[in-house]
């Protein structure tokens, strides 16, 4: 007897089937293509997607303008790029001196604190700052834009 052939005898205590299930003759699984096709993992038909309302043929009076959804994303990549390189500018900076200009980093201010340990531990305020500055920015010009838009969005 091998291992890997059912027993000869149908036992109480078998795990083997009696018999495999085959499948009819002349039968054959869906090309990966075709929409019945489902995957090893899959178990039962995919769900088909849910149908969209068709769009309004004409834009809305009072609905949001492309105009204002211009000035939202403008000032969002500005709030971005001015916190971005708050924090990045001064990083690479600091790096940039470290690497080129030791004799500066090296310089003591008093006591074992010198310029380049100074700069260091500066760059704790500096990401602060830039978080304050997102914020104060997001509230004072990106948020106004926003809510706008959608209370535009709402009136339609």
């Amino acid at each position: 007897m091998s291992y890997g052939s059912p027993p000869s005898s149908p036992s109480p205590y078998s795990s083997w089937p009696e018999r495999l299930p085959t499948a009819p003759r002349g039968h054959r699984p869906p090309s990966p293509q075709h929409p019945d096709y489902l995957l090893p993992w899959q178990s039962s038909d995919p769900v088909p997607p849910p149908e969209l309302p068709d769009p309004p043929a004409t834009p809305a009076a009072g609905g949001p303008r492309h105009g204002d959804l211009r000035r939202l994303r403008t000032a969002y990549r500005l709030l971005r790029r001015i916190t971005t390189l708050t924090a990045l500018g001064y990083f690479v900076a600091f790096l940039l001196l470290s690497a080129f200009a030791k004799g500066l980093m090296e310089r003591s201010l008093f006591g074992g604190l010198n310029i380049g340990l100074a700069l260091g531990l500066g760059q704790f305020p500096v990401t602060l700052l830039a978080v304050v500055l997102y914020e104060r920015t997001a509230r004072h010009t990106v948020d106004p834009l926003a809510a706008r838009l959608r209370r535009a969005g709402a009136a339609r």
